[in-house]
């Protein structure tokens, strides 16, 4: 499985942005799909989390109420729709698949097996 996020940027606080992460291979063996995040001289930390076949989604307590997880599957794109953006959301954002259900693998970064380039966010 590869993937390719795009979408990074630089914003205004109080802005949005959107992030796009393409999968390609053999995507049927990714169960949760998600985002993490590292900003500099931080450990990389779980955003949003969505399981492929039912949809459920979970979202890291900094990320409630401002960002929006979504998979379409017809297209093999995960999404993430950030809004009102805030400095501390200054990071490099990863999108990752693992072949496990998200209640297992949420925000284990060590627990997910694909990952994508990394795109840059960062917020002033």
């Amino acid at each position: 499985v590869q993937l390719v996020e795009s979408g990074g940027g630089s914003v205004q606080a109080g802005g949005s942005l959107g992030l796009s992460c393409v999968a390609s291979g053999y995507t049927l063996s990714t169960r949760c799909r998600g985002w993490f995040r590292q900003a500099p001289g931080k450990e990389r930390e779980g955003v949003a989390f969505i399981d492929s076949a039912y949809g459920s989604t979970t979202y890291a307590d900094s990320a409630k109420g401002r960002f929006t997880i979504v998979l379409d599957k017809t297209k093999n794109t995960l999404y993430l729709e950030m809004k009102n953006l805030k400095l501390e959301d200054t990071a490099m954002y990863y999108c990752a698949a693992a072949g496990a259900f998200c209640s297992v693998v949420t925000n284990d970064p060590y627990l997910f097996s694909y990952w994508g380039q990394g795109t840059q966010v960062t917020v002033s």
